[in-house]
C-alpha cells in the first residue's frame, strides 16, 4: 500500500484543484485503488465511491450493465474495463470512471487469460482508454498491487 500512496496523493490534488470526481469499479486488485484513493486526506472532494466487482452477480449488483451493452463483452477485456469505467461514471454521475479486471493468481481465469492479466480504462472529460498489463507472474498479492498501481498510473496520466 505504501508505494500506490504517493501516486494517489497526486491524483486527489489534482482532483481536488479542478473540482472534479471519480467512481471506481475493480476486480482483481481487491479494492487497493479504492484504498489507496481514500488514503489521501480531503478525499470526499473527489472520490465518490467504488465497488469491488469481482463476481457476475457484483457485476449484476454494483454496476447493472444493461445485457444489451455487455453482449459479446468478456471480462478481464480493454472493452469490458471500459464499459464498466463508463458505467460506473454514469451511475454515479462522476467526472471520471475508473475500472480494472484481471486475473490476480496464481492461476488464470476462465476465459483463458494467465495470472498476473489485466486490464484497466478510464473514461472521462478527454475521452476514454484502455490498456493491458501482463506481469508473468503467478504471485497473486504482487499482481494485486501491480494492478492498482497500473490502475492509478492510467488516471493520473489522463489528468495531465
Amino acid at each position: 500500500m505504501e508505494t500506490l500512496l504517493p501516486l494517489a496523493h497526486r491524483i486527489g490534488e489534482k482532483l481536488k484543484a479542478r473540482k472534479e470526481t471519480i467512481a471506481i469499479s475493480e476486480s482483481s486488485s481487491g479494492g487497493l485503488v479504492s484504498a489507496a484513493l481514500l488514503a489521501v486526506p480531503g478525499a470526499s472532494a473527489y472520490y465518490m465511491g467504488g465497488a469491488v466487482v469481482y463476481t457476475r452477480p457484483a457485476q449484476d449488483a454494483f454496476l447493472a450493465v444493461p445485457k444489451e451493452k455487455r453482449a459479446g463483452v468478456r471480462s478481464s477485456s480493454e472493452p469490458w474495463a471500459l464499459l464498466a469505467a463508463e458505467h460506473v461514471r454514469e451511475r454515479l454521475k462522476t467526472s471520471w470512471g475508473l475500472a480494472e479486471t484481471g486475473a490476480a493468481g496464481p492461476t488464470g481465469n476462465s476465459y483463458g487469460d494467465p495470472a498476473g492479466h489485466t486490464c484497466v480504462a478510464v473514461v472521462g472529460p478527454n475521452g476514454k482508454i484502455a490498456r493491458t498489463l501482463r506481469t508473468g507472474s503467478a504471485d497473486r498479492a504482487a499482481n494485486m498491487l501491480a494492478f492498482a498501481t497500473e490502475a492509478l498510473k492510467l488516471i493520473d496520466e489522463q489528468l495531465k
